[in-house]
């Protein structure tokens, strides 16, 4: 049986607006892997994996953006800010779903 692979961050269509490039990005968020890292080649599981890390981290903070200490909220507004912008330059519409 061959595994899926996930074709990373940085390849993934329209700046990876989507739940799997959202886990990646909270993964930076909370330290759990380096900024650098794409997750390229990764399984569904190893994603699966990070995901309940990640699920984790935002336990401790009620699942809310607003309830972030003001360094981690600061590195949220970072990392989105800079993926919400490659994806419109890549063509993504936030009012658009995946069927349009």
């Amino acid at each position: 049986m061959i595994q899926k692979k996930y074709m990373g961050i940085d390849n993934d269509p329209h700046g990876a607006m989507n739940p799997t490039g959202n886990i990646i990005r909270d993964a930076w968020l909370f330290g759990l892997i380096p900024e650098t890292e794409t997750c390229e080649g990764w399984t569904g599981q190893r994603v699966d994996a990070l995901y309940g890390k990640v699920t984790t981290e935002w336990e401790k903070y009620g699942h809310r953006v607003s309830s972030l200490p003001p360094d981690l909220a600061q590195k949220h507004r970072e990392i989105y800010d800079a993926a919400i912008a490659r994806a419109r330059a890549l063509g993504w519409d936030p009012e658009l779903d995946d069927h349009d």
